[in-house]
C-alpha cells in the first residue's frame, strides 16, 4: 500500500506541471491505476486525488480535461447501465418539454458505452412505442408529441452509435416512413423523420441501401413541399428593384407561423448526404435528382436555398474527386470525345441548365446566396474545364456587381469573386479567354481597386487574378489596343511591389504578377524595365523573398520579350549563392532559372558572370538528390554551347569531370535518369571538335574503377577477393552507356575500343573486366555496325555462354542481343538458328532475342517477325519458368507491334490444356482467363491478378464493363487460405509458410489500383470490409492497407467515417505488438516501419471531420500519447505530413 501511495503522489506532483503533455501522461496513468481492483488507498491520498482531479476539470488543455472527466467513474458505472436505462425511458413520456429534450440526450450518451443486451432493450422499447402510439386512445397533439419525442430519439442513438443500429433498420424504416408520409403530419415530424433518414445514411450506410430509393424520391417530393406560398414562372425573374437596392431591407417572404421551411432543408441535407456516401450511385442521380434540385436553387427562404446549393455542390466536388481524369477540354470541342454515360457528360449536359438557374441570384443582395453561386460555379470549372465558355457572357455582370464598391459586398464576396475569376481563367483554354475580353475594360478597374485593398487577402487574391487577366490582354492575337489597360495593370502592381510593410503572401503575388506583367509585355514598358529589373534584383537579395523572385525572373528569361543585361553580372552571383542553400525548393527554381537564361541569353553571358556558378555546380553532382544533379547536368550542357573562351569552357569540365565520374559508381542510377544528360550532352561535348578534353584522357578516368591498379605483394585484407569489384554492377552498365556515347562522337576511335575488348577478352582478366567489356560492347554496338570485326560474335558470345560466373554470362546474352541490332539481317538469323541447336544455352540466347526485340525499330524488325513468332512458341510450355518468363516478354512485344496478326493466334493458346502455355499467354497479352471449368494454378491466378492491376493502371477504360463481374472474385482472393497454410521443419524450429501470400499480396495490390483509377466503379462499403481484413493480414499486406486508409480517408471521408470504429482495433493491435528482447535488428525495424505506417494511416483518419469524436479513436490516441515511443513516432509523423503538405504548396507557387 506504501508503494501504490508514493506512486500516486508522484503523478500527482507531475500533473501540476506546466508541460501539458506530463499532465496528460499522468492522468492516464492515474486512471490505469484507478481501474484496478487492488487499489486501495487511504483518506489523505483519496482527498489529494480527488482535489487534482476537480482541478484538471479546469485544464487549459482539452486532452487532459477529457482524461480527467473518465477519471471520474471508470468502469463502475457499467453495473448501473440498466438501472440508468429503466429511469430514462419514462421520461420521454414527460409532459415537460426539457426533461424530454434532456432524457434524449441522456440517451443518447448511454448507448456509446452499454453492451449490446442493454442496445436492443433500448431500440426494442423505442419501436414498441412507435407502433402502438397509433393504437392508444389519446388526443391528436399527444400523439404527435409522443411520435415526435421518439423520433428524436432514434435520431440521438443513431447519431451516437449508428453502427449498431443498422441490424434494428427493418423495423425502424418502415414505422418512420409511414409516419412522414402521412398526410395529417406536422411539419415538425416530418422534419425529424428525414433527419432520421440523413442519419441512416450516414451511419448505417450498409443496412439503408435497399431503402435509398424510397428516401431519395421521399426527399424529392418535400423538398419542394411549401404549402404557403405558390411559386409560378414570374419568381424565376428577379425584380428590378429587389436588385441592387441598398436602401431596401432584405424583404424575403418569411411566416413566424409556416415550418414548412425547416422539412425542405432538412430534405436538402438528406440529399446531400446521400451524395455524399453514395459514389456508385452518381450516374442514378445526376439522372434523377440533379434537375430537380436545380430547380429548386428558386427558394424563398435564404437558408433553405444555401442548403440545396451545399447539396448539389457536394455532387459535383464527388464527381471531381471519382471521376477519371478524361484530359479533354470540353472548351475546344472536347465533348465529342467524352463519353456519353459518364457522371462528367452529364453534369456537362446540365450545364446550361445551371448557368440559367444561377446567373440571375449572383445579382441579388444577399450575400449568403451569390457566396453560394460563387463555390457552385468554381466547382463546375473545376469540374469540367471549359465547361462555362459559352456562358461567360452571363455571368460576368454577376462578377461586376460583387467586385463593385456596394456596402453588401462584404470582404468574403470579393474574394469569392476573385478566386471564381482565377479560376475561370486558368482553366479554360487560351483562345476560349478571349471570350471574356469584351469585358476586361469593366472588370480591369474593379480588380485595381481590389489590389488596392487595405484587406491583404483581397489583395493577394486581386493580384493572382490581375496576373491571369494579364495573360488574356496580353496574347499575340489579341487587336484591340490594351497599352493603356496595361500600363493601368503595371502601376496597381508596382505599388504593391514596392511597399515593404505588407503581408508575405501579398508580397510574394506582387512579385509573380509583376513578372507575368514583365514577361508577357515587357517590351511595351520599355521606359519601365530597368527601374523594375532593379526592384526584381531588391527582392533577390531578400531571404523572405528569394524564391519567389527567382521563379519571376525563370517566367520572365523564359519568354524572351526583354533583355535581363542591366541586372545579370550582378544576378549570377546571388543566384549562385543560391545554390549552397540548405532549401531544396530554392535550389531546383535557381537551377531553372539558369538554365533558362542560358538558353535565351547566351550572348550576354561573359566567361566572368559563370565563374561563381561554376564553382558551386560540382558539390551538386552527387546522388543524394538525383533532381537535382540532372538539373545540373542539363545545365553544364549549355554552358558548353555558350560563346566564351575554350579555356573557361576546359575550366569548367576540369571542376565538373571528377564529380560525374564519382557519381557513376553510384547504384541509384537506373535507367537513363541522369544519364540522358551525361551521355548526349556532355560527354560529347567534352571530345567534339576541336576537343576540350582528350577522349582517351576522359576514357581512361571512366574505366580507372573498374580496371584494378597493379597490386602490392600483399594485398590489403580489405580488398575485394581476386576477380571481384567493389562496385555495384548498376556502375558498369552507366559507365558502358558513356563509353558508347563517346565512340559516337569519336567514329575513328571505335577500332581501338573494340580490339582492346577482343585483346581484353582472350587475357586472363577478371570476371568484373569481362562482364564490363561485353557491356559497353552492346552499347556499341547497338549504335554502330559491327560486322566489320567478323570473329567478334564467336569470340565474344558463343564461347562466353559456358562461362562459370552467371553476371558475365548474363553480359555476353545482353551484348549479343544489342549487336544484332546494329545489323540485323546480319546477326539474327545466326541467333535463331543458335537458339533451335543449343537447348544448354537456350536460355541465354532468348535473353539476347528478347534485347533486339525491345530496342529495334519496327521497321527493321517487321521482315522477322513471322520466324522469330514460330521459335518463341516452341519455348511457351519450357519447364523452366524463367524461360517461359523470357518468352511470354518476346510474345507480348510482338503483339504490340502487330496485334491485328498475332492477338488472335495467342486467344488460340488460351484454350490451351497446358498451366504452363497458358500463364506464358496471359503474361504476353495482358487479357483475362477464360471461365473455363479447369483447376486455376495459383501462379495462373498472381499472374491474372498482376494482369488486372496493369490493366487498371494503365488503361482503367479496357476493365470498366468487367468490373461487376470480375470485383467479387478478386476481394475472394483476399481472404486467407488455411488449406493453403503449411508447417516446415527447419532443423529444430517450426517455420510456418503461407502458399497464398502472393495471391493475397497482388489481389491488394489489385485493389489499391482499382482505387486510383476505377473508384466510381467501387462499393466503397463493401471495398471498406476487405481492407478491415488487410490490416489483420501478414507485414506486406498490412502495409498496402495502410496505404490504401490514407488514400481512402481522401477520397471518401464520410464512408470511412462509418467505419472508423472497426479500423481502428487492427490498428491499435500492431502499434501494440512487442517485440521480443532477443529479436534480431532487422525484426525491430521491422515492427517500427509497421507501427510508422499504422500511424500514418491514423493521421489520415484523423483529418476526417468528427474522426477524433469516435471513443474507439479517443480511446487509442489516449494510448499513444501515454506511450513514449509511440507518442514520439506520432509527432514525426505529424510533422512529416504538415511539411509535405507545405512544400507541394511551395512547389505550386
Amino acid at each position: 500500500m506504501a508503494n501504490v501511495s508514493y506512486h500516486i503522489s508522484s503523478l500527482l506532483d507531475k500533473m501540476n506541471s506546466h508541460d501539458k503533455d506530463y499532465r496528460f501522461m499522468a492522468t492516464n496513468d492515474l486512471m490505469t491505476e484507478l481501474q484496478k481492483d487492488s487499489i486501495k488507498l487511504d483518506d489523505d491520498s483519496e482527498r489529494k486525488v480527488v482535489k487534482m482531479l476537480l482541478k484538471l476539470l479546469e485544464d487549459k488543455n482539452g486532452e487532459v480535461q477529457n482524461l480527467a472527466v473518465r477519471c471520474r467513474h471508470g468502469a463502475l458505472l457499467a453495473s448501473y447501465h440498466s438501472q440508468i436505462k429503466d429511469a430514462l425511458l419514462p421520461l420521454l413520456k414527460s409532459g415537460r418539454m426539457a426533461v424530454r429534450k434532456r432524457s434524449n440526450t441522456a440517451v443518447g450518451h448511454l448507448v456509446i458505452t452499454c453492451n449490446n443486451v442493454i442496445f436492443g432493450e433500448l431500440v426494442g422499447h423505442l419501436v414498441s412505442e412507435l407502433k402502438s402510439s397509433g393504437t392508444k386512445p389519446v388526443d391528436a397533439e399527444t400523439l404527435t408529441r409522443t411520435r415526435r419525442t421518439y423520433v428524436q430519439c432514434i435520431c440521438s442513438v443513431t447519431r451516437q452509435a449508428g453502427h449498431r443500429v443498422g441490424k434494428y433498420l427493418q423495423d425502424i424504416m418502415p414505422l418512420i416512413t409511414m409516419f412522414c408520409e402521412q398526410e395529417e403530419a406536422d411539419d415538425e415530424l416530418r422534419e425529424h423523420c428525414i433527419q432520421a433518414f440523413e442519419l441512416f445514411v450516414r451511419r448505417c450506410p450498409m443496412e439503408v441501401t435497399s431503402y435509398l430509393s424510397s428516401i431519395i424520391t421521399m426527399c424529392l417530393q418535400y423538398i419542394t413541399y411549401d404549402p404557403n406560398y405558390n411559386y409560378d414562372e414570374d419568381d424565376d425573374i428577379i425584380d428590378d428593384d429587389v436588385i441592387g437596392d441598398e436602401d431596401d431591407e432584405d424583404d424575403d417572404y418569411s411566416d413566424d407561423e409556416d415550418m414548412s421551411w425547416k422539412v425542405r432543408r432538412a430534405s436538402a441535407k438528406c440529399l446531400e448526404a446521400v451524395m455524399s456516401t453514395r459514389p456508385e450511385l452518381l450516374m442514378d442521380l445526376y439522372q434523377t435528382v440533379s434537375l430537380p434540385l436545380v430547380a429548386r436553387f428558386k427558394e424563398r427562404e435564404e437558408s433553405v436555398r444555401a442548403d440545396i446549393f451545399t447539396a448539389f455542390i457536394a455532387l459535383v466536388k464527388h464527381t471531381r474527386n471519382l471521376s477519371v481524369d478524361l484530359g479533354v477540354n470540353v472548351a475546344n470541342g472536347g465533348e465529342q470525345q467524352m463519353e456519353t454515360d459518364t457522371p462528367t457528360s452529364l453534369l456537362l449536359s446540365q450545364v446550361p441548365t445551371i448557368v440559367k438557374s444561377i446567373h440571375k441570384h449572383l445579382l441579388e443582395k444577399s450575400t449568403k446566396t451569390r457566396h453560394c453561386c460563387f463555390s457552385l460555379l468554381t466547382q463546375l470549372v473545376l469540374t469540367v474545364p471549359g465547361c462555362l465558355a459559352h456562358h461567360i457572357g452571363s455571368l460576368i455582370p454577376g462578377v461586376e456587381h460583387s467586385l463593385s464598391q456596394n456596402r453588401n459586398n462584404s470582404s468574403n464576396m470579393k474574394i469569392d469573386a476573385l478566386n471564381f475569376i482565377h479560376v475561370l481563367l486558368t482553366n479554360h483554354e487560351p483562345t476560349v479567354s478571349f471570350v471574356i475580353l469584351p469585358y476586361v475594360k469593366a472588370l480591369s478597374p474593379l480588380i485595381v481597386v481590389c489590389v488596392k485593398d487595405p484587406f491583404y487577402k483581397i489583395t493577394s487574391d486581386a493580384l493572382l487574378a490581375m496576373q491571369d487577366l494579364v495573360k488574356v490582354v496580353c496574347d499575340d492575337n489579341v487587336t484591340f489596343e490594351s497599352d493603356s489597360l496595361i500600363q493601368t495593370l503595371y502601376l496597381a502592381t508596382l505599388h504593391r511591389l514596392k511597399t515593404s510593410d505588407i503581408d508575405q503572401e501579398v508580397k510574394e503575388r506582387a512579385i509573380m504578377c509583376m513578372g507575368q506583367i514583365m514577361s508577357s509585355a515587357g517590351q511595351r514598358l520599355q521606359s519601365e524595365v530597368s527601374n523594375t529589373l532593379e526592384l526584381f534584383l531588391d527582392r533577390l537579395r531578400n531571404e523572405i523573398t528569394r524564391l519567389t523572385t527567382v521563379k519571376s525572373l525563370h517566367m520572365i528569361a523564359l519568354s524572351r520579350r526583354l533583355s535581363l543585361s542591366p541586372i545579370l553580372p550582378r544576378a549570377m552571383p546571388v543566384l549562385a549563392n543560391f545554390l549552397r542553400k540548405n532549401q531544396r525548393s530554392l535550389k531546383i527554381s535557381t537551377l531553372r532559372c539558369l538554365d533558362s537564361i542560358f538558353t535565351n541569353y547566351a550572348d550576354e553571358i561573359a566567361s566572368g558572370m559563370m565563374a561563381s556558378v561554376i564553382e558551386e555546380i560540382p558539390h551538386l553532382i552527387n546522388d543524394a538528390d538525383l533532381h537535382i544533379t540532372q538539373l545540373c547536368m542539363q545545365l553544364l550542357v549549355l554552358m558548353l554551347q555558350l560563346p566564351v573562351s575554350n579555356d573557361a569552357k576546359k575550366g569548367l569540365l576540369v571542376e565538373t569531370l571528377p564529380n560525374v565520374y564519382t557519381i557513376l559508381k553510384s547504384p541509384l542510377l537506373q535507367g537513363r535518369l541522369v544519364l540522358r544528360s551525361r551521355e548526349d550532352g556532355l560527354f560529347i561535348k567534352s571530345s567534339g571538335e576541336p576537343p576540350l578534353v582528350a577522349f582517351r584522357d576522359v576514357l581512361r578516368s571512366l574505366i580507372e574503377p573498374i580496371y584494378p591498379q597493379k597490386l602490392t605483394t600483399k594485398q590489403r585484407l580489405s580488398s575485394p577477393p581476386q576477380g571481384q569489384t567493389s562496385l555495384h554492377k548498376q556502375a558498369f552498365h552507366s559507365t558502358a552507356k558513356c563509353i558508347a556515347t563517346l565512340v559516337m562522337a569519336a567514329p575513328g576511335e571505335c577500332d581501338l575500343i573494340v580490339r582492346q575488348f577482343m585483346l581484353d577478352r582472350t587475357r586472363k582478366s577478371t570476371d568484373s573486366i569481362r562482364t564490363f567489356v561485353f557491356l559497353y560492347r552492346g552499347e556499341i554496338g547497338q549504335r554502330i555496325d559491327l560486322t566489320s570485326f567478323p570473329d567478334l560474335e564467336r569470340v565474344s558470345c558463343w564461347e562466353t555462354f559456358g562461362a562459370t560466373n552467371e553476371e558475365v554470362k548474363s553480359a555476353a546474352s545482353f551484348s549479343l542481343g544489342r549487336i544484332c541490332i546494329g545489323n540485323l539481317q546480319h546477326y539474327l538469323p545466326g541467333m535463331i538458328k543458335q537458339i533451335q541447336l543449343q537447348s544448354k544455352n537456350q536460355y541465354l540466347l532468348l535473353h539476347s532475342l528478347k534485347e533486339t526485340i525491345t530496342f529495334s525499330t519496327h521497321e527493321a524488325l517487321g521482315g522477322y517477325m513471322e520466324n522469330i513468332w514460330e521459335l518463341l512458341v516452341r519455348f511457351a510450355e519450357s519447364p523452366e519458368e524463367g524461360t517461359r518468363n523470357v518468352v511470354a516478354e518476346c510474345l507480348g512485344r510482338l503483339t504490340l507491334i502487330h496485334p491485328v496478326h498475332f492477338l488472335p493466334k495467342l486467344q488460340g493458346f488460351l484454350k490451351s490444356g497446358s498451366p504452363k502455355v497458358r500463364s506464358t499467354v496471359i503474361s504476353a497479352v495482358k487479357v483475362a482467363i477464360t471461365d473455363q471449368p479447369r483447376p486455376i494454378d495459383p501462379m495462373l491466378k498472381s499472374l491474372t491478378l498482376t494482369l488486372l492491376n496493369s490493366a487498371a493502371h494503365n488503361k482503367a477504360a479496357l476493365i470498366k464493363d468487367l468490373l461487376p463481374e470480375t470485383l467479387p472474385k478478386l476481394y475472394g482472393e483476399t481472404r486467407i487460405r488455411k488449406e493453403l497454410i503449411r508447417e516446415v521443419l527447419m532443423g529444430p524450429f517450426r517455420h510456418t509458410v503461407d502458399d497464398g501470400l502472393d495471391v493475397r499480396k497482388a489481389a491488394f495490390e489489385c485493389m489499391y489500383t482499382l482505387l486510383e483509377s476505377s473508384v466510381t466503379q467501387l462499393d466503397i462499403f463493401q471495398f471498406l470490409t476487405y481492407v478491415e481484413n488487410g490490416l489483420k493480414d501478414s507485414y506486406d499486406i498490412k502495409m498496402l492497407t495502410f496505404l490504401m486508409l490514407v488514400r481512402l480517408a481522401n477520397l471518401c471521408p464520410t464512408a470511412v467515417l462509418q467505419h472508423v470504429d472497426k479500423l481502428v482495433e487492427p490498428l491499435r493491435a500492431t502499434c501494440s505488438v512487442k517485440v521480443k528482447a532477443d529479436s534480431v535488428k532487422q525484426e525491430f525495424e521491422k515492427q517500427d516501419e509497421l507501427k510508422r505506417s499504422a500511424l500514418r494511416a491514423v493521421n489520415a483518419l484523423l483529418t476526417i471531420p468528427e474522426a477524433d469524436k469516435s471513443p474507439a479513436m479517443s480511446e487509442f490516441l489516449a494510448q499513444v500519447r501515454s506511450s513514449t515511443d509511440l507518442s514520439a513516432m506520432f509527432e514525426s509523423v505529424q510533422n512529416d505530413s504538415s511539411s509535405t503538405t507545405s512544400m507541394v504548396a511551395m512547389e505550386a507557387m
